[in-house]
C-alpha cells in the first residue's frame, strides 16, 4: 500500500514538473511576443513593414524579420535594416532575453541609446548604424560581455567616449563609431578589447596623441586602423609592426607630425595606407618597397622630401598611388612601368624634374596628374592600353615642350585634359575634334599659334574650353555656336580678330565670357543678350564699337570690363561712341522743297512724306528726329542709372576661373545678379531670367522680421543645377530693402560669416542672391516645418510633443546657439529666437535659423532691432530697448529661457485676456516662489519626469532674469541641461 503510493507521488511530481517547465517555456515566448508589440508601438512604420506582428499570436517566430533559434523557439535575430522605421529605440526589447543578433541600420531612430538595451545578456551583435542617434553613448553597454560586434557609426552621437564603456570588452571583435561628433581622446580602455580586429573611429572630433605605444599597437589582433578625419595630433612611435595581421592603415586628416614609422613597412598584409594631409616630415622608409600586398597608397598634403623614390616599381600590387602636395625631387623613374595594375597616380605640387618616362604612358591608367612640378621634354605618344582607359591627364603648370601629339586624338574615354602653362610652341591640333567625351579642355599659356578649329566642339560635350595666354590668330570660327554645353569660354590675350561671331548667342548655357586683349571689330551682336545665364563677360582692348546688347549681364558691366575699345557707347567709358545707325534726319523743312522723294533706310515703300509750312508746324521728320534724340538722352540716363546701381567692380580674376575649372562654386570676383553659392559641388545658376521670376512660382511659407520666406525647387528640370547631398528644395529669404546694408563687398563679407556657422543644430546658409533692389538667402529646408508650428498651431488629429521630444528640442537649440556664441569668432548673436525661427527636421531635430541677420542691418540700432522684433513679442530680452545697457550674447539666454517656458508650458508668452494680460515668465515665477510650479505644465503631454520639468523651469527662470549678468552663458546652459538628463545623485542642489 505504501509502496503504491509513494510511485503514485512520484508520477504526480514528474506531471508537476513538466507542467510547470511547460508553462515557463509559454511564458517565456509570451515575453517575446509582449517585447515586440511594445517596441513596435514606439516605431512609425510608414511603409507597414511589420504589418504581420500582432499580440494576439502566441509566438513570433512566423514574424517577418524575426529569427528564432528552432531548438528553444526564442528570438535569436532581429534585422530591421532599411526599413525607413523612425521613433525610438523602446525598452520592449528587453523582454527578449535570448537576443544575439540586433540589426536596426539604415532607418531614421532618433533619441538617446536606451540604456536597457544592455539588459539583453546574450547579445552578440548590435548594429545601429546610419540612424539619428543623438547624446552621448551609455556606459552601460559595457554590461554586454557577449558582446562581439558593435556599430554606433554614422549617427549624432557626441560627448566623450565614456572610459567605462570598454572595462569587459573581451569578446569585441568589431568596433564602428565612426561619422558621429564625439570628442575628446581615445579611451585607453581600448587595450582591454584584445581580439579587436576591425576598430573605426573616423570623422569625429577626437584630439589630442592616442597612446599607440602601450595602447594601439598592443592589439596585435587588428586588421583594420581608422582613426582618419579627427583631430588628433603628435608622433606616432615606432611599434606597429606587432600588429603583423594590419591590413588597413587610415589616419589621413588629422594632424599627426614627425617621420613617418619605418616599421609599417614590417606589415606584411597591409594593402591601404592612407597618410594624408598631416603634417609628416623627413623622407619615405626604404621598408615601405617590402609591401608587396599594398594596392592604395597615400602621402598627400604633408611635408615629405627627398627624391621621389626608385623603388615605387616594386610594389607590383599597387592601384592607386598618391604623393601629390609634398616636395619631393628629382626624376620619375622608369620603374614606375613595372605597376601594370596602376590606375590613379597623382605627383602633382612637388618638385620633380626631369622627362615624363615613356613607361608611365604605357599604364592602363584612368586619372594622371603630373602637374606643377619641374619636369621637362616632350610629351611622350602614349600606347594604346592608355588610349583605351585614361579619363583625366593633366600635365599643367611644367615647363614641357614641343607638340601636343596627334595620337592624344585616340584617347577615346578622356574627359578632362590640363596642358596649360608649358612650353609646347604648336598649332591647335586638329586631332582635338575627335574626342567624344571631353568635358574641359585647358590649353592656357601653352605657345599655341595658328585658328581655333571649327570641329573643335563637335562632340557636343566640353563645358570648359580655355586657350588664353596664347598666339592663336584668326576669327572666332561661327561653329562655337555648336558647343552647346560650354558653361566657361576663355579666349583672352591671343590675336583674335574680326568680329564676334552671332552663333554664340545659341551658347545658352554659358557662365563666363573672356575675349579681352584681341583684335575683334565690329559691334557685339545684339543676340547675346539672350545669353540668361550669364553671370560675367570682359570684352576690353579690342576693336568693338557700338551699342551693348540690352540684356543679359551686358547692362551691368563695369569700366574694367569694357575699357580699351574704339567706340563703345557706355556712359563709364570716355572717348566718342561709334553707332552703326540712321544717320538723323534733317530738322528744316525749308531745306526740301515739295516733297521728299526717295526710299528711306528701313522703308520698303516708294511713297514721300508731305511738307508743312515752317511758321505753323513741325515736320514729320523734325518729329521722328525730336523724339529720337529723347529717347536716346532718356537711354543714357537709364543706362546711367543701371550702372550706378551696380557700383562694385564685375573683375575677372584668374583664380576665380581656375577654382570654377574644378567645380568650386566660389569666384573670385563679386558680380551683381549671379547666386553665390557656399561649399557646393558644382556651380549653381538660376534656371530663369530673373530670381523674381522664380518667386513667382515659389511657395510663400512665412513671413518674418526681416522678410517673406518661399519653399523652392531649385533644380526645376534642369540638368546645370547640382545641388549640395540631401535634396534640392530650399528655403528662399527676400530680405526687406529697408536698412540692408546696400553694398555687395560689405553684404558678401558678412553673409560668408554667416555661412561658416554650421552645426547640426543650425540651419545651413547656402548661398545668396544680390542686386541693390533685391537680396535673397538661401538655406536648407525644414521638412516638418517650424515648433511654432508644431506647438501652437498643432491640428487635433496630430499627437502632442512629448516629454522627450520637447527636451530634445531644448537640448539641440542650446547646442546650437552656444555654437554661435562660442565657437564663432565673432560670436553671433541671434537677437530674434522665438519658435518659428527654430526649424525641425523629420526626427524633430531643432535647427535655428535666422542667426545674425542683425548683421546685415546698415546700422545696428537698438530702437530699430526692437521694433523690428515686434513680432517676438515676450522674447526680447529687457536691455534691447534700453540705451545704456550693453547688448551681447545674453539677450540671447534671455529668449532661450522664455523658450523653455513655453516648451514646459504649451503657453505663448504673451497672452492678452478679456480684462487682464498674462506674461508667462511673471506667471511661472510666482508659481515656483509659492511651490506649485507643475500646475503650469502642459496638460497635453501625458506622462512627463518631474525630476527633470523642476529643474529645467528653475534653468527658465535663471534665464529670464532681468540682469544680463546674472543669466549663465550658453555654454553652461549646454552643461546644465545635460547633467539634468543624466541621473546623477543631488542634482537638484545646483539650482
Amino acid at each position: 500500500m505504501t509502496m503504491a503510493f509513494l510511485q503514485l507521488s512520484f508520477v504526480f511530481s514528474l506531471i508537476s514538473v513538466a507542467s510547470l517547465r511547460s508553462c515557463t517555456a509559454a511564458d517565456q515566448l509570451n515575453d517575446d511576443v509582449l517585447g515586440l508589440i511594445v517596441f513596435k508601438s514606439d516605431l512609425h512604420d510608414p511603409n507597414s513593414h511589420l504589418a504581420s506582428w500582432s499580440e494576439d499570436d502566441d509566438s513570433p517566430c512566423s514574424w517577418t524579420f524575426v529569427h528564432c533559434n528552432p531548438v528553444t523557439g526564442r528570438v535569436a535575430a532581429l534585422s530591421l535594416d532599411g526599413l525607413a522605421l523612425s521613433g525610438k529605440i523602446g525598452r520592449g526589447l528587453e523582454k527578449l532575453q535570448s537576443l544575439k543578433a540586433l540589426s536596426l541600420s539604415f532607418n531614421n531612430f532618433s533619441g538617446e541609446i536606451s540604456p536597457d538595451l544592455a539588459l539583453i545578456a546574450a547579445l552578440e551583435r548590435l548594429n545601429l548604424s546610419h540612424n539619428s542617434l543623438s547624446g552621448r553613448i551609455p556606459t552601460s553597454l559595457s554590461n554586454l560581455s557577449s558582446l562581439k560586434f558593435l556599430d554606433l557609426s554614422d549617427n549624432s552621437l557626441s560627448g566623450p567616449v565614456p572610459t567605462e564603456m570598454f572595462t569587459n570588452c573581451l569578446s569585441l571583435r568589431f568596433l564602428s563609431l565612426a561619422g558621429n561628433f564625439l570628442e575628446g581622446p581615445i579611451p585607453g580602455t581600448l587595450t582591454k578589447c584584445t581580439v579587436l580586429n576591425h576598430l573605426n573611429l573616423s570623422n569625429n572630433h577626437f584630439s589630442g596623441n592616442p597612446d599607440f605605444s602601450n595602447g594601439m599597437w598592443s592589439l596585435t589582433r587588428l586588421r583594420t586602423l581608422d582613426l582618419s578625419h579627427n583631430s588628433l595630433s603628435g608622433p606616432v612611435p615606432v611599434g606597429i609592426s606587432a600588429l603583423h595581421n594590419l591590413k588597413k592603415l587610415h589616419l589621413e586628416r588629422n594632424h599627426f607630425s614627425g617621420t613617418v614609422p619605418p616599421d609599417i613597412g614590417l606589415c606584411p598584409h597591409l594593402n591601404s595606407i592612407n597618410l594624408g594631409d598631416n603634417l609628416f616630415t623627413g623622407i619615405l622608409p626604404e621598408t615601405f618597397s617590402r609591401l608587396n600586398s599594398l594596392t592604395f597608397l597615400s602621402l598627400s598634403t604633408n611635408i615629405l622630401t627627398g627624391d621621389l623614390p626608385p623603388w615605387i616599381g616594386n610594389l607590383k600590387s599597387l592601384e592607386y598611388l598618391d604623393f601629390s602636395s609634398n616636395s619631393f625631387t628629382g626624376p620619375i623613374s622608369n620603374s614606375i612601368g613595372e605597376l601594370k595594375l596602376l590606375s590613379f597616380v597623382s605627383f602633382s605640387h612637388n618638385k620633380l624634374t626631369g622627362e615624363i618616362p615613356n613607361s608611365l604612358f604605357d599604364l592602363g591608367l584612368e586619372e594622371m596628374d603630373l602637374s606643377n612640378n619641374e619636369l621637362t621634354g616632350f610629351i611622350p605618344a602614349g600606347s594604346s592600353k592608355l588610349f583605351e582607359s585614361v579619363r583625366m591627364l593633366d600635365l599643367s603648370g611644367n615647363n614641357l615642350t614641343g607638340v601636343i601629339p596627334a595620337e592624344m586624338g585616340l584617347l577615346s574615354k578622356l574627359t578632362y585634359l590640363n596642358l596649360s602653362w608649358n612650353h609646347l610652341q604648336s598649332r591647335m591640333p586638329p586631332e582635338l575634334g575627335f574626342f567624344q567625351n571631353l568635358t574641359v579642355l585647358d590649353l592656357r599659356n601653352t605657345g599655341l599659334n595658328g585658328q581655333v578649329p571649327g570641329d573643335i566642339c563637335d562632340s557636343g560635350n566640353l563645358q570648359i574650353l580655355q586657350l588664353d595666354g596664347n598666339s592663336l590668330t584668326g576669327p572666332i570660327p561661327d561653329a562655337i555656336g555648336n558647343c552647346s554645353s560650354l558653361s566657361l569660354l576663355s579666349l583672352s590675350s591671343n590675336n583674335l580678330s574680326g568680329p564676334i561671331p552671332k552663333s554664340m548667342s545659341k551658347l545658352m548655357k554659358l557662365k563666363i565670357l573672356k575675349l579681352e586683349v584681341n583684335q575683334l571689330t565690329g559691334e557685339i551682336p545684339q543676340e547675346l543678350g539672350k545669353l540668361e545665364t550669364l553671370l560675367a563677360a570682359n570684352i576690353s582692348y579690342n576693336r568693338l564699337e557700338g551699342r551693348l546688347p540690352s540684356g543679359s549681364i551686358f547692362p551691368y558691366l563695369d569700366r574694367s570690363s569694357l575699357q580699351g575699345n574704339l567706340g563703345i557707347c557706355s556712359p563709364l567709358l570716355k572717348g566718342p561712341c561709334k553707332m552703326n545707325v540712321p544717320k538723323p534726319l534733317v530738322l528744316d523743312p525749308n531745306a526740301y522743297p515739295g516733297e521728299m522723294g526717295g526710299r528711306q533706310r528701313g522703308d520698303h515703300s516708294s511713297g514721300s512724306f508731305k511738307t508743312f509750312r515752317h511758321h505753323k508746324f513741325l515736320s514729320v521728320s523734325s518729329i521722328v528726329a525730336i523724339s529720337a534724340a529723347v529717347l536716346i538722352v532718356v537711354g543714357v540716363i537709364v543706362i546711367s542709372v543701371l550702372n550706378a546701381s551696380a557700383r562694385r567692380r564685375l573683375a575677372f580674376i584668374d583664380n576665380a576661373l581656375e577654382s570654377m575649372c574644378s567645380s568650386s562654386s566660389r569666384s573670385g570676383s563679386l558680380a551683381t545678379g549671379k547666386l553665390t553659392w557656399f561649399d557646393s559641388e558644382g556651380v549653381l545658376e538660376w534656371p530663369a531670367a530673373s530670381p523674381e521670376s522664380l518667386l513667382n512660382k515659389a511657395a510663400e511659407i512665412g513671413e518674418g522680421a526681416f522678410g517673406t520666406v518661399y519653399k523652392m525647387n531649385l533644380d526645376d528640370g534642369q540638368e546645370h543645377a547640382k545641388l549640395w547631398q540631401g535634396g534640392r528644395v530650399v528655403a528662399i529669404k527676400k530680405l526687406v530693402s529697408s536698412n540692408i546694408i546696400q553694398y555687395l563687398e560689405d553684404f558678401d563679407r558678412e553673409v560668408r560669416i554667416l555661412g561658416k556657422a554650421r552645426h547640426p543644430n543650425l540651419v545651413a546658409l547656402r548661398g545668396y542672391y544680390w542686386t541693390p533692389q533685391t537680396q535673397l538667402l538661401v538655406s536648407d529646408y525644414a521638412p516638418s516645418g517650424s515648433l511654432q508650428a508644431r506647438l501652437h498651431e498643432r491640428p487635433n488629429s496630430s499627437p502632442p510633443l512629448s516629454w522627450s521630444s520637447r527636451f530634445r528640442i531644448l537640448l539641440g537649440t542650446a547646442k546650437g546657439l552656444a555654437h554661435l556664441h562660442h565657437s564663432c569668432r565673432p560670436p553671433i548673436i541671434h537677437y530674434n529666437l522665438k519658435p518659428s525661427n527654430i526649424l525641425l527636421d523629420g526626427n524633430f531635430t531643432p535647427k535655428i535659423s535666422d542667426f545674425g541677420l542683425a548683421r546685415l542691418l546698415a546700422k545696428l540700432d537698438k530702437h530699430v532691432i526692437s521694433s523690428r522684433f515686434q513680432s517676438g513679442l515676450g522674447y526680447v530680452a529687457p536691455e534691447l530697448a534700453c540705451q545704456s545697457l550693453r547688448v551681447n550674447e545674453k539677450c540671447d539666454v534671455y529668449g532661450f529661457g522664455v523658450l523653455i517656458l513655453e516648451l514646459v508650458t504649451g503657453r505663448r508668452p504673451v497672452e492678452y485676456g478679456e480684462d487682464n494680460v498674462v506674461i508667462l515668465s511673471d506667471h511661472v515665477r510666482v508659481l515656483v516662489e509659492e511651490g506649485n510650479v507643475l500646475e503650469c505644465v502642459d496638460r497635453s503631454m501625458e506622462e512627463f519626469p518631474e525630476e527633470e520639468v523642476l529643474p529645467v523651469l528653475k534653468l527658465a527662470m535663471v534665464c529670464t532674469s532681468q540682469i544680463p549678468s546674472s543669466r549663465p552663458s550658453m555654454a553652461e546652459v549646454v552643461q546644465i541641461l545635460q547633467v539634468i538628463k543624466t541621473p546623477i545623485p543631488h542634482r537638484m542642489e545646483a539650482f
